[in-house]
């Protein structure tokens, strides 16, 4: 599994078998790619970086995840949005 990070026009962190699943979750998920730019600014980033990104991110209650829900989240075989534009939640 990699790891994708998106920082315009809103961020996400994204978990994903291929560059193109990235961004078709992001699209579905986050925003649509009307100016086709999306391609540009999704970058791969590395398994450490998206872990402790993600282990920093609050929740939906605010608090910060639990570190056995990030682990598991990270680990699962599942491609999944893993954090999301706070804007937008």
């Amino acid at each position: 599994m990699k790891f994708y990070e998106v920082h315009d026009p809103y961020y996400a962190l994204i978990k994903a078998k291929t560059k193109e699943n990235a961004m078709t979750i992001y699209t579905d998920v986050v925003a649509d790619d009307e100016e086709g730019e999306l391609a540009e600014n999704i970058k791969e980033v590395t398994g450490l970086y998206a872990a402790a990104k993600f282990s920093r991110i609050p929740g939906e209650d605010k608090e910060l995840i639990p570190f056995e829900e990030v682990l598991e989240d990270l680990t699962s075989d599942g491609e999944m949005m893993l954090a999301v534009d706070g804007s937008l939640i």
